[in-house]
């Protein structure tokens, strides 16, 4: 046996990252989709005057482009799971997409409130019909994506041993597309509103809601990436069942503990302890085996002097 085989037991992937190749092919699909409904809007929007159309057309932007990023995290994370320069694997390259992607909503959403206050300054006439059909089709097209991208996966797509509901990733395209429809329908209300009761201020007026709600959007994809990519403490109940499980064996304690994410539902674990009586490092990590979402634990074992 050579000394590579020797080591072979103790060797692991670091595959951390989301699974389902039939969930790429589905949000490239829907990427393609939205993307020609997105530039339809936005010219329809001009050529109409109508800034509730021009603000579902660039609300469809935001989401176009999270949707990209989630393509290029499966990527991305597929083609890197074996490199090793990459410490614990490729699971946060979707977070960080994520965190870039709030930045780029949080731009839109201030740039889509100034142009609607101006809007209510300077009202331009709009024509309702082709606003109104074209926001139509938006709403069409955001409801075939949700349904798309809401097919549930086959066996053979989930690979590596993850869940479907652990791909956090198609499940933030799909709200993200569910979003985009409720926005559709604010801008068909605001048309519909317009032409048949002569509230022109209703036009700008969804502008701001539709970027009130990208603003909101933003605000809680800044805050959950910038948790994982700080590498923040999980909730305290997780931490206390660990405190619980390995100090309830013989005189074990806890000296230090580090719980952080590594992927979508995935966890990782360093814990040192102190003992009078010291077990093998395998004896501690199957005190917390039960824990699922801890999937690479590094056990550090101190005597007790």
């Amino acid at each position: 046996m050579t000394h590579l085989q020797s080591l072979t037991p103790w060797k692991h992937a670091h595959r951390f990252h989301l699974a389902g190749a039939g969930a790429e092919h589905r949000t490239i699909a829907v990427v393609a989709l939205t993307g020609t409904v997105m530039v339809v809007e936005i010219i329809a929007g001009i050529l109409t005057h109508s800034m509730a159309l021009l603000a579902d057309g660039w609300h469809m932007s935001t989401h176009m482009a999270a949707l990209a990023i989630a393509v290029v995290a499966y990527r991305i994370a597929r083609r890197r799971e074996d490199d090793r320069r990459y410490t614990f694997g490729t699971g946060k390259v979707g977070v960080l997409g994520g965190y870039t992607s709030a930045v780029f909503l949080a731009l839109i959403a201030v740039l889509m409130a100034g142009e609607s206050i101006h809007r209510f300054v300077s009202p331009k006439v709009i024509e309702f019909d082709w606003a109104i059909r074209v926001a139509v089709l938006g709403l069409v097209v955001n409801l075939v994506s949700a349904a798309i991208l809401g097919q549930r996966p086959h066996r053979h797509e989930n690979g590596h041993g993850h869940a479907p509901h652990h791909d956090h990733n198609l499940k933030a395209a799909y709200l993200h597309v569910l979003a985009d429809a409720l926005t559709s329908m604010t801008a068909i209300v605001a048309l519909v509103t317009g032409k048949y009761m002569g509230w022109a201020w209703m036009d700008p007026l969804m502008g701001i809601v539709g970027a009130s709600v990208i603003c909101v959007w933003a605000y809680g994809l800044l805050r959950d990436t910038s948790r994982i990519l700080l590498d923040r403490q999980p909730d305290g109940s997780l931490t206390a069942r660990i405190h619980e499980l390995i100090e309830a064996d013989s005189d074990t304690r806890i000296a230090d503990l580090h719980v952080w994410q590594v992927g979508s539902g995935n966890l990782a674990a360093i814990i040192s302890l102190v003992t009078d009586e010291p077990k093998p490092p395998q004896h501690y990590r199957r005190l917390v085996s039960g824990i699922a979402a801890l999937a690479h634990v590094t056990i550090e074992v101190n005597p007790c002097e």
